[in-house]
Order: C-alpha cells, then sequence, then structure tokens
C-alpha cells in the first residue's frame, strides 16, 4: 500500500504499464476533495450538515443494527496499537472514482460518471439491484428501505433543492451536487468560469477545522490542486487503482 504511487483521477494519474481504459475526457472542472486529518476532531458536523442539506432519513438505532443506516458521510475512527487512548477520525464518503466500480456492474448505468469527474446516481433509472454496492470496495453506497414520512411541520426543513428518494434505489454521496449546478448557473450568467472556492459541500462549509478542502483538479491554482502534492497526501485502498478523487493527508503523530 505505502509503495502504491498516488493517482489522480485525471489523465496524470493513468499508466499504460498499469491501466486498461484510457482517461476520461473531463470538460472544465474535475471536482475532488482534500481531507486533512490533522484537523478533523471527529465531531460530526459534517454528517449532520450532509443529512440536512440532503434530505436523508433517519433510520434509528434498531435499523443501523441490521445494516440499513442512510449515512451518504461517516467518521470512522481508528485507534493507535500502540496506544488505545489515541484515536484517529476517518471522514469517509464516496469517493468519486475515476474507474469506479460501481459504474460497471451496473445492468441499467444507474451510476453515471459525469463529463466532470462526478459519480452521479440517477434515481430514475436505479431498479435496487444492489450490486454497486456490492462492486464498491468503500461501501459507501446506501438502498433505500423506506417510504419516508415528513409529517407537518417537519416537511419544512427539506431542502428544495434536493430530490426526496423514494423506496427501492440506491443514493450516497453526490459532492452536493446541487451547490455546483447553482455555481454553473451563476458563472454562465456573468459569462465566466467558475472559481475556486466559490462551491463548497455542505460537509466542508460546515467543518470547524477546515478540514475538508473541495475544487477542481483541472485548475493548476486551486487550494485541492495543491494540497495533493503534500507528501501526506494518500488514497484509502489507492492500490485497488479506482482512481478516487478524495485525497487524504495522513495524521502526523509525534511522540512527546
Amino acid at each position: 500500500m505505502n509503495s502504491f504511487p498516488l493517482t489522480p483521477p485525471t489523465p496524470e494519474g493513468y499508466d499504460p504499464k498499469r491501466d486498461i481504459y484510457p482517461p476520461h475526457d473531463h470538460a472544465g472542472y474535475r471536482w475532488a476533495m482534500v481531507v486533512d486529518m490533522d484537523r478533523c476532531i471527529g465531531c460530526t458536523a459534517c454528517v449532520a450538515a450532509c443529512y440536512a442539506e440532503n434530505n436523508i432519513g433517519i433510520v434509528g438505532e434498531a435499523r443501523i443494527i441490521e445494516g440499513r443506516e442512510m449515512a451518504w458521510l461517516q467518521i470512522q475512527r481508528y485507534h493507535d496499537p500502540a496506544d488505545m487512548a489515541r484515536m484517529t477520525f476517518l471522514p469517509m464518503m464516496c469517493q468519486h472514482c475515476d474507474d469506479a466500480p460501481c459504474e460497471a456492474v451496473c445492468p441499467v448505468y444507474a451510476p453515471h460518471h459525469s463529463k466532470e469527474g462526478l459519480n452521479n446516481q440517477i434515481y430514475n433509472r436505479c431498479i435496487g439491484t444492489r450490486f454497486c454496492a456490492q462492486n464498491c470496495p468503500y461501501k459507501v453506497r446506501r438502498f433505500n428501505w423506506f417510504d419516508w414520512q415528513w409529517p407537518a411541520p417537519l416537511d419544512m426543513q427539506l431542502n428544495p433543492w434536493v430530490t426526496v428518494r423514494s423506496k427501492g434505489v440506491m443514493e450516497k454521496c453526490s459532492f452536493c451536487i446541487q451547490r455546483i449546478k447553482r455555481a454553473h448557473n451563476a458563472a454562465k450568467n456573468e459569462n465566466r468560469a467558475i472559481r475556486d472556492g466559490e462551491v463548497t459541500p455542505a460537509c466542508a462549509q460546515t467543518c470547524p477545522t477546515g478540514a475538508l478542502t473541495f475544487g477542481s483538479l483541472m485548475d493548476p491554482e486551486s487550494r485541492v490542486s495543491q494540497l495533493i502534492k503534500d507528501p501526506r497526501a494518500y488514497q484509502v485502498m489507492g492500490y485497488l487503482n479506482t482512481k478516487p478523487a478524495v485525497i487524504y493527508l495522513k495524521k502526523v503523530v509525534q511522540t512527546v
């Protein structure tokens, strides 16, 4: 794992000695996120923001025990074997891989690789086979088991920019695509490109420590393009060669 090179989800991350398929052609933007684990304190503010922004149903403890959790973003906790009191928090969401395993197995092409690199989930196509969840090494796809009820006045908390999903479809992190689309509209009306930092997903907006950074890797001056050059940068299970668009910065552990 440590010897496998960082493979960014851009043409630079492809090697003909390692890759069978050619790189994707992305139009204008290749959205990605950098997570600095030195900054993450495990407060789960990002998780709460994701729930609120994307109209995610809350299933409760009993359903989670059954494996029916719906969270698109979760904070994974890892203990240091040498010191169990020392803990590392790792925010895990859809990795928006450039060679996404989920896209290849869906019989109806519901997981869709967009021209900007997003691994979209087209709900109207999904027939609930769950093949994509089985093929996802990160286990970040959720099958919707329920028809959600939002009795008044709770229906007023729903985000009107996001579809409320129905029972029987797969769903997952979308990098808050509704915010990306709004930034596209604003940029188009002003006849310009989207500026770096103009799109901020709900998780990144809410993080109190600034652990999450979002932007386009096709902009060499963007903050994410600079951060992936950090020597701490790595991809979770990068050796699978799925080319995740979520790049993590390792936590630096020092013995005092």
